[in-house]
């Protein structure tokens, strides 16, 4: 891998990491209002579905961990294993579009109704 590319892969790793953090304290701060409030999952649904903010924080979330994880993931397995290559890249990818595929029906089945 060229040194731009580690340049470019350590930078999104260090953006999403901070974008990541935002979105967890934000995440645990909704939930415990949540839980004091007494609110049940339907009434959570009630109040979330179909809402434009809740859907573009929580695709912001997942666009995060789906770049944040195969990064951290590629290194690990490099520096551990020392698999290095084209085989590397190509599972790594794999497992950032599965996340990315499988956050996002998530969110669109908690918030999509009414956003798309």
């Amino acid at each position: 891998m060229s040194q731009r590319a580690q340049v470019l892969l350590w930078g999104a790793q260090r953006i999403s990491a901070m974008v990541l953090a935002l979105c967890v304290v934000v995440h645990l701060l909704t939930i415990i209002y949540a839980v004091r409030s007494g609110l049940s999952a339907t009434e959570i649904l009630g109040r979330t579905q179909g809402s434009v903010m809740w859907f573009a924080f929580y695709t912001l979330f997942v666009i995060a961990v789906a770049v944040h994880a195969p990064i951290g993931l590629r290194t690990i397995l490099s520096e551990t294993c020392g698999w290095r290559g084209r085989g590397l890249d190509v599972l790594t990818g794999v497992i950032g579009l599965s996340l990315a595929m499988w956050g996002m029906r998530a969110v669109v089945g908690v918030f999509g109704a009414g956003t798309a």
